[in-house]
């Protein structure tokens, strides 16, 4: 349920919030009387039960209006070029470029996806996938991979070069990962300056044409 869904059905505002609040209100009382009736049980193994209010996933047309703005003001201060930067699924890489056919974009872009695994987008669709909006936009003028593992850099761009006539961009992170638990970045154990010094050529040799 969205408050937009509930004033398309001819419900007010505060008809809409109140409706959502009462959704909510009603899981915890449905969980209340669950856990009242369990928690008298000897021996019962239950944890305390959450209760999760589902903002779904965004469509289209919300990561349009979420970008849109942001990319009118940018392209009115004169860029030389735009950098749609890690894209975590086709989705989103399609929102971009229909933004930048909508608002009819003449200043040269790239989209870079990320990657967790060295083998496909964040979202688990395969960059194939990915790809097949991209290829058909005069708009895009490159494409690639950034904020993902330096390790991963050389496979992905002997992937792309397959994938796509475009020209290849490839900006990875420094390879340190994150502690969820300490909620800190581990320094990168076997990547730094000289490692970049000797990639950087191999993965220019293998097709890509920005490197940063």
């Amino acid at each position: 349920a969205t408050i937009p869904g509930f004033l398309s059905r001819g419900l007010s505002l505060e008809e809409g919030e109140s409706l959502l609040k009462k959704s909510v209100k009603l899981a915890v009382e449905a969980r209340d009387k669950f856990w009242d009736g369990v928690g008298c049980i000897p021996g019962n193994s239950y944890n305390r039960a959450l209760v999760a209010a589902s903002i779904g996933r965004v469509n289209l047309d919300k990561l349009k209006d979420f970008h849109r703005r942001r990319l009118q003001v940018i392209v009115e201060a004169g860029p030389d070029l735009l950098a749609f930067e890690t894209i975590p699924n086709k989705l989103e890489a399609q929102a971009c470029v229909e933004l930048l056919e909508e608002e009819n974009i003449q200043i040269p872009s790239w989209i870079c996806f990320s990657s967790v695994d060295g083998e496909n987008a964040p979202s688990g669709e395969s960059f194939k996938e990915c790809f097949e909006i991209l290829n058909k936009s005069k708009k895009v003028n490159a494409v690639g991979i950034n904020c993902a593992s330096p390790h991963f850099i050389e496979s992905l761009v002997c992937k792309f070069k397959e994938l796509t006539t475009k020209a290849i961009v490839v900006y990875p992170n420094s390879g340190a990962i994150w502690d969820g638990r300490a909620k800190k970045w581990l320094p990168s154990m076997c990547f730094g300056d000289e490692e970049f010094e000797l990639c950087a050529p191999r993965w220019r040799n293998q097709g890509a044409k920005v490197i940063g």
